[in-house]
């Protein structure tokens, strides 16, 4: 699916993540987690922008900061940027809002979560997890619509409408899963951020529940952000692929273009390590080996927050970051030397 003719739906620029760190006696600030970096993208209607990076490096966090979600578990988290979202032909920045401005549009934006075990409330039904949602955000419906529309959502997820007075411990993780589908569905969403939807799942469950993104995204027109660290999960479903290090994008391109033609040194590492089905291709495939271990987000090393690790790295890499540069025609990179390797 091409993004060329879309419009597009979100529009985030410079999203800028800090978590501080207090110590001492007193409690105070002593240091900050520089999480997400001027991070900038557009996601179109109707299309999966994927996110990938290896742990640690500010995905998740983007993911949560969109939807106004940090402040659950870091209060005192310092977000700056804009996040424009096209709602009603009107563009609402995200960011800024309180957490009371947040709900109407919490019907328009959904969030799948990376553990099935952790986010389902134990105490309450199925039915009443995925029924809780319509509850909050649509008061005009009744009781019987919303058990009705139950019951039609656990069928679209490959489970049955009998299954709704069960509770989460009675299924499995694939099933678990499918249930947080349904509950993100639920508001009839036009935007769903999927964090790692597949991570805590057997690989051979992971393939069923991809597949079922698909169908969804079809079915109801959603458009999709799915974060993860999976290559190959990315590849597969997604439209574009969007690679961050370090807090930062460093390359931006069709799923296509990123996956066989990977311009930065960050994203030809990252893809040599994915593991080859055919052994004739693997012998024949070169990996890219880096030295060193990721530098601390506390303290990043200055210019190209890459170069401490980076196999073709230049003295003038530590004086400046290198902006994001349109190489070809939808395919940008934050590497002038990416020839070179």
């Amino acid at each position: 699916m091409a993004t060329r003719g879309r419009a597009p739906i979100l529009e985030v620029e410079h999203l800028d993540v800090r978590y501080p760190i207090f110590g001492g006696i007193m409690l105070r600030k002593v240091a900050e987690v520089h999480a997400v970096d001027d991070v900038s993208f557009t996601l179109h209607d109707g299309e999966t922008l994927g996110l990938v990076g290896e742990s640690g490096c500010g995905k998740s966090t983007v993911g949560r900061s969109l939807l106004n979600l940090l402040w659950t578990t870091a209060p005192d988290v310092a977000v700056k940027g804009h996040a424009y979202f096209k709602r009603n032909g009107k563009r609402v920045d995200l960011i800024p809002l309180s957490r009371r401005k947040m709900r109407p549009h919490r019907t328009d934006l959904q969030m799948i979560f990376q553990d099935p075990y952790s986010s389902l409330n134990p105490r309450l039904t199925v039915g009443q997890i995925i029924e809780e949602p319509m509850t909050i955000h649509k008061p005009g419906m009744s009781k019987a619509e919303r058990v009705e529309r139950v019951g039609w959502l656990l069928d679209r997820v490959g489970l049955s409408a009998e299954q709704s007075h069960r509770y989460p411990h009675e299924f499995s993780g694939g099933q678990r899963q499918r249930i947080g589908f349904a509950r993100a569905l639920s508001t009839n969403p036009k935007v769903i951020i999927a964090d790692e939807p597949v991570s805590a799942l057997d690989v051979s469950i992971q393939a069923q529940v991809i597949n079922l993104l698909m169908d969804l995204q079809e079915e109801f027109d959603l458009t999709y952000m799915f974060i993860a660290h999976d290559l190959s999960v990315v590849e597969h479903i997604s439209t574009r692929i969007a690679v961050m290090y370090l807090g930062t994008v460093v390359e931006i391109g069709s799923s296509d273009d990123v996956y066989h033609h990977p311009l930065h040194p960050y994203s030809k590492a990252l893809l040599s390590a994915v593991p080859l089905p055919d052994p004739r291709r693997a012998g024949t495939y070169q990996r890219v080996l880096l030295e060193g271990d990721v530098p601390t987000p506390i303290n990043k090393p200055s210019g190209c927050p890459f170069r401490t690790r980076c196999p073709i790295a230049k003295e003038s890499c530590a004086l400046e970051r290198p902006p994001l540069v349109e190489v070809a025609p939808g395919h940008w990179a934050a590497c002038p030397w990416h020839a070179e390797m």
